[in-house]
């Protein structure tokens, strides 16, 4: 699903309260976290992710490597921060998408 602007307004406003839960370090990106990130967002469909200080990559790469490798998109990047969309897979775990389709 493409995201319209006032759907990823919504979806910025969601995450507003949330916490990353996933980091990029020194070890930078493997396909065995973008499997670990797939997984989650298949559980919560909306989640941050760090970029940690020590990381030798960029947001921007992070962000062309999780759209290069996955479904996943991404909403925001502020700072070191992205937030990241996916439609679950698991229909029970899809009433955040029901709601941005919706909009």
């Amino acid at each position: 699903m493409k995201l319209r602007g006032k759907q990823k307004r919504f979806l910025r406003a969601q995450a507003n309260h949330l916490q990353p839960i996933f980091a990029v370090g020194k070890e930078g990106l493997t396909q065995n976290w973008v499997d670990q990130l797939d997984g989650a967002l298949d559980r919560r469909e909306l989640i941050k992710v760090n970029i940690l200080q020590n990381s030798d990559v960029t947001p921007k790469e992070v962000q062309h490597f999780i759209e290069s490798q996955t479904e996943i998109q991404v909403v925001q990047i502020i700072g070191r921060v992205l937030v990241l969309f996916k439609v679950s897979a698991n229909k029970d775990a899809r009433e955040l998408s029901s709601r941005v389709k919706k909009i």
